[in-house]
């Protein structure tokens, strides 16, 4: 009877692996790659102590211990050991992440992954597989894109590490990305990743805010300079998502029978006009941005980004604000007992 179970188990795990072939080669890769960055991760305490360490990245390393127990304390993010390793990343890119859209639909090319569920977009630690898959997308005919996160969490079932690059970024801008990914680690609904990651990006704001603050005072260098860059963040965010809803419209109204190039015209004439019409946006740095666009691969793929992280932003922060006074702990065990989470 054992043998027999045993058969079964057997064939079935084989079966697994044959329809699963590419997932599980794909899933073996970023083990490997996060096992590798968790490897050589070393405690913060070994830079701190380090007499060749930058102090200037020391002062860093502190902060991001602040926000770190800000976060936890103050914020009621869930406590975890993340944060208290450093990976030296030498001054290289770590992962790289694909993004594909239908060329003519606001259509998101997805994924799906055990546990986590459905995604669009898929992160590679070896910049070939990811433009390898890149180019593979594109010769289907998808708008692709592809960039390098910042940060990334494994949703509490690691520790995520601190990434060297991480202490370059402004005090604002870090104590935003560890909140950020904080905030995955707390909860995350699998099949969501809309809702994840607007919920990350509306706490890590808003997070980020609190900190500063609370560290700096509100009449502080690096508090005014976050809500300077959140200014022009603010409207350049509304102008895409407006330039959104207008480019579905314009393809709804595509004949569908049209040559490719004919439609293709009328989509890169609107991508020139919403950089053109930046200039009636007010913003401060309007130079930096005008470049950002000029420097974009500037496809469908680059608006439905700012849909994944930034669409149900403003409807979030407005229940955040009015509903729950600004208690990012409340609103946090609100969506909580709303919700499964997978990191529960």
């Amino acid at each position: 009877m054992r043998k027999k179970i045993f058969g079964i188990v057997l064939i079935c795990l084989i079966a697994f692996g044959v329809w699963n072939h590419e997932l599980l080669i794909y899933g073996f890769g970023q083990a490997k790659g996060q096992a590798k960055i968790i490897w050589y991760a070393k405690h913060v305490e070994h830079f701190l102590n380090d007499p060749d360490f930058p102090d200037s990245l020391k002062n860093k390393l502190a902060l991001v211990e602040q926000i770190r127990q800000f976060a936890f304390d103050s914020l009621g993010l869930s406590h975890s050991e993340n944060y208290t390793t450093l990976y030296d990343q030498k001054g290289e890119e770590l992962m790289w992440v694909v993004t594909a859209c239908e060329p003519f639909k606001l259509v998101a090319k997805t994924w799906t992954f055990p546990l986590i569920g459905e995604f669009s977009y898929k992160g590679y630690f070896s910049k070939d597989k990811a433009y390898r898959l890149k180019a593979s997308l594109e010769a289907e005919g998808y708008d692709t894109g592809i960039g390098n996160p910042g940060g990334w969490s494994t949703l509490g079932y690691l520790k995520d590490p601190i990434l060297s690059g991480m202490l370059y970024r402004s005090e604002g801008s870090l104590a935003e990305l560890i909140i950020h990914e904080l905030t995955h680690g707390t909860l995350f609904i699998k099949d969501s990743l809309r809702f994840n990651e607007n919920l990350a990006t509306v706490v890590g704001i808003r997070g980020a805010r609190q900190f500063l603050q609370h560290k700096f005072g509100p009449d502080s260098r690096p508090f005014l300079r976050y809500e300077h860059q959140w200014h022009d963040r603010r409207l350049f965010t509304q102008h895409i998502l407006r330039a959104t809803s207008q480019l579905d419209s314009l393809y709804m109204k595509m004949n569908q029978d049209d040559a490719f190039d004919s439609k293709n015209q009328k989509k890169q004439t609107f991508f020139k006009q919403v950089i053109e019409n930046m200039d009636t946006l007010g913003l401060i740095n309007l130079d930096g941005y005008r470049r950002l666009l000029n420097s974009e691969e500037l496809n469908n793929t680059f608006f439905m980004s700012y849909v994944r992280y930034r669409a149900d932003y403003e409807e979030m922060e407005q229940i955040l604000i009015h509903r729950y006074n600004d208690d990012i702990k409340s609103f946090i065990n609100a969506y909580k007992k709303q919700t499964e989470s997978i990191n529960r």
